[in-house]
């Protein structure tokens, strides 16, 4: 069910926001979505959607990149300035890869290609929802002079603040609790999106490079390496 467990008796049900433009799309989505519990609304537009966001309250964006009015990645970017935690999921074209990147750039935290299962689309709205709640833990992970804050989902390095998406913050989360251990592409995808490890898939990849952009760009220690071959980790640099 589309509910999240607070105690023992009680439960919150969790709505979304589907903004899509293809009334057929939008009604699928919301069916889906509907049996498995969730309470779903529907914008047809991109400034619909912005609109209905300012004055609702959702735990989950879903956001189709060609939008009449307002595209899809700049409707992400204007959520994700007005608030850093919502998770935001795009949807693109079957292979449109630079969408994609473009839309995780803009703040997305994930994407789905078109066509889609609707138990890959249950999955990866779980996921989202499901890492959202537990970055409530108070904790905070460290390597050298990175700091990530589990409690305020706040990166900083060298004392600047990192502005990062739910996925790349769930990334950096894995890495930094294995740092200094090297992590296969399979375990990164299974262990941060919940799912087997496809060899055509090139998601691990792509946010590995999008999180180095905004934790080692512009800094002269590197803290994120790739073991050529076998995978990524995260190293640090006084260790």
């Amino acid at each position: 069910m589309g509910v999240l467990q607070i105690e023992k008796h009680k439960q919150i049900t969790m709505r979304i926001l589907v903004v899509e433009d293809e009334h057929k799309m939008a009604l699928v989505l919301k069916r889906i979505l509907n049996e498995q519990g969730f309470l779903v609304d529907i914008a047809s537009d991109g400034r619909e959607g912005e609109q209905k966001f300012l004055d609702e309250k959702y735990d989950l964006l879903i956001v189709d990149v060609m939008l009449p009015g307002q595209d899809g990645l700049t409707l992400c970017a204007k959520v994700r300035a007005r608030n850093q935690s919502i998770p935001i999921m795009i949807l693109s074209a079957l292979d449109a890869t630079n969408d994609a990147v473009t839309g995780l750039e803009s703040g997305a935290d994930d994407y789905l290609s078109k066509p889609f299962e609707s138990v890959e689309l249950i999955a990866r709205v779980r996921a989202l929802l499901r890492r959202g709640s537990d970055l409530k833990k108070s904790t905070v992970l460290i390597c050298g002079d990175l700091e990530l804050d589990l409690s305020s989902r706040l990166a900083r390095r060298a004392g600047k603040t990192i502005q990062l998406t739910l996925k790349e913050f769930t990334l950096l989360e894995y890495l930094l609790r294995n740092k200094g251990r090297v992590l296969s592409q399979a375990q990164i995808s299974e262990n941060v999106w919940e799912r087997q490890y496809d060899l055509n898939d090139n998601n691990v990849g792509v946010y590995i490079n999008l999180l180095r952009k905004k934790v080692d760009k512009g800094y002269e220690t590197q803290l994120i390496h790739t073991a050529v071959g076998m995978g990524y980790l995260i190293r640090d640099p006084h260790a």
